[in-house]
């Protein structure tokens, strides 16, 4: 039984870990997928019953240069890698942990004037703290005060709103994973984090396989109930002025068919914000 966050940590990575990947002979007689401990240990140049003390979590205070033989080991990635160290101790947790979360005006309105771009501005327990006007027309499931998380797996009708449910679920977990060792403690990321494990097996599951990466550049293909099929490309930019925060941008290339159903979008938001002004200005 694995006592720590590190111990979980490694047991799960090298059972995803093929032999072949690390050039070593597949010998078909294997009990459980991915490598054996003696097998980790000899690719990182330490005893394995020093391994198996990191994974029973008898250890909880490997050297910088453990973690990066580990990292190589097991084929970290980047952020893979960046886990590691915050989970092993290398990297402290940041000292503000639980304060409330708010927006940046500035960032706001710097926001709003992409009327072409849809952002979404994301707290560090994935609450999604606001968002501009293209953001919340093309995201119509994710407006400010709601869970990003939490929705892709408790709101029916988000599945059919990612093309790839099953690709962004395990996106949306990895991120979270990847959060949450970040900051350890911080009670809201903790609140969220049970609400999905007791009420949604697929999160259960895709949480146990302990990924861990940010979000990055990627492609997101949605079914958008007004215009139909979006192909975006998704950069994250981290707040400094606000650490755990992220603005999640949105952008098509220019003259493809995702690029004119924006411009469409964004004419039908502005058209039906101007009917309810009208329809207010009547009744009052």
């Amino acid at each position: 039984m694995t006592t720590s966050r590190l111990g979980d940590y490694l047991q799960a990575r090298r059972a995803q870990v093929a032999p072949p990947d690390v050039g070593l002979p597949e010998d078909g007689r294997r009990r459980v997928p991915g490598l054996r401990r003696e097998e980790v240990a000899m690719l990182a140049r330490i005893s394995v019953d020093y391994y198996l003390r990191l994974e029973q979590g008898r250890e909880r205070r490997p050297s910088p240069q453990v973690l990066d033989a580990l990292s190589d080991a097991l084929l970290l990635d980047d952020d893979g890698r960046l886990h590691l160290y915050r989970i092993g101790g290398v990297i402290p947790p940041p000292r503000r942990q639980g304060s409330i979360e708010q927006a940046a005006p500035q960032l706001l309105a710097l926001a709003e004037l992409w009327d072409r771009t849809p952002a979404l501005l994301l707290g560090r327990a994935y609450d999604v703290l606001a968002a501009n006007t293209l953001g919340r027309a093309v995201f119509d499931h994710l407006q400010p005060g709601t869970n990003l998380l939490l929705a892709i797996f408790l709101d029916p009708s988000v599945r059919s709103f990612y093309i790839d449910w099953e690709k962004a679920a395990a996106n949306v977990v990895a991120g979270f994973r990847f959060l949450e060792g970040a900051w350890p403690h911080d009670p809201r990321i903790q609140e969220v984090l049970r609400t999905a494990m007791e009420n949604s097996r697929e999160f259960a599951d895709l949480w146990r396989r302990r990924d861990a990466r940010g979000k990055s550049d990627a492609a997101k293909v949605l079914l958008h109930p007004d215009v139909g099929e979006l192909t975006l490309q998704l950069q994250a930019f981290d707040v400094r002025s606000a650490p755990g925060q992220q603005l999640i941008v949105y952008h098509a290339q220019e003259g493809t068919r995702t690029a004119n159903a924006l411009r469409l979008l964004g004419s039908l938001t502005v058209t039906r914000s101007g009917d309810r002004d009208d329809m207010r200005g009547r009744t009052s």
